[in-house]
């Protein structure tokens, strides 16, 4: 069965993006044929300094980096773009690889440590994992911004009451610690399901762990 097709004239998403940094032109080249040969889309670079001032789309993606690099290693640049707040899932390479280097690289986040030469399949399947777990994380912070925009529209009251419902408190226990009658406690509980967009406490309690919310936390 062919996946569906989006509706007339709505543009198809881009595919995803994998970056190359290498100073090996020929290791870019290959790379670059290789990935858009199975429709990714490609940026090849020769140093850090081109990535660290790049300009990429806002697209799933990862980067598939070399481990020696003039001016700065693979595994440094790792860090810096942690710094700078970019969240790529990182493919290494190296010709000259050894256990310490790839332990540090997986402990810092990296999805992959390839030892030149690979095998094509190898790098493929490495990107592919980068590319999904790049894609789950998206998903994940866009749910987070809904969440986030939902309790925004709380009114303090209710946020108070929301953290102690969440925090396993009955009704009428938030009533005597907020000093409310319980009818307006249930009140404000409906008031925080309905802006909250759920209909069972379990859903309200899973939301509270992902924008940390509880007695005390905000």
């Amino acid at each position: 069965m062919s996946p569906p097709q989006p509706p007339r004239g709505t543009p198809a998403p881009a595919p995803p993006l994998v970056v190359v940094v290498d100073d090996d032109s020929a290791v870019r080249d290959a790379l670059d044929s290789l990935l858009r040969s199975i429709g990714l889309q490609t940026r090849v670079l020769a140093s850090p300094a081109e990535l660290l001032q790049a300009q990429l789309p806002d697209v799933p993606g990862c980067i598939v980096l070399d481990v020696r690099l003039p001016g700065i290693s693979g595994l440094d640049l790792q860090g810096q773009l942690a710094a700078q707040g970019i969240h790529l899932p990182i493919v290494f390479m190296t010709g000259h690889g050894d256990i310490p280097m790839s332990v540090r690289a997986m402990k810092a986040g990296a999805v992959d440590f390839l030892a030149k030469p690979f095998r094509d399949q190898d790098m493929l399947d490495a990107v592919s994992v980068a590319i999904k777990r790049d894609t789950q994380r998206r998903h994940t912070l866009a749910a987070r911004d809904g969440l986030d925009a939902r309790y925004a529209t709380l009114t303090p009251r209710e946020r108070e009451v929301m953290a102690h419902v969440v925090a396993g408190l009955m009704n009428k226990q938030v009533a005597g610690e907020l000093n409310l009658s319980e009818i307006t406690v249930k009140i404000h509980r409906g008031n925080v399901m309905r802006k909250m967009g759920v209909r069972s406490l379990a859903d309200l309690v899973r939301h509270a762990e992902l924008l940390g919310v509880g007695v005390g936390a905000r």
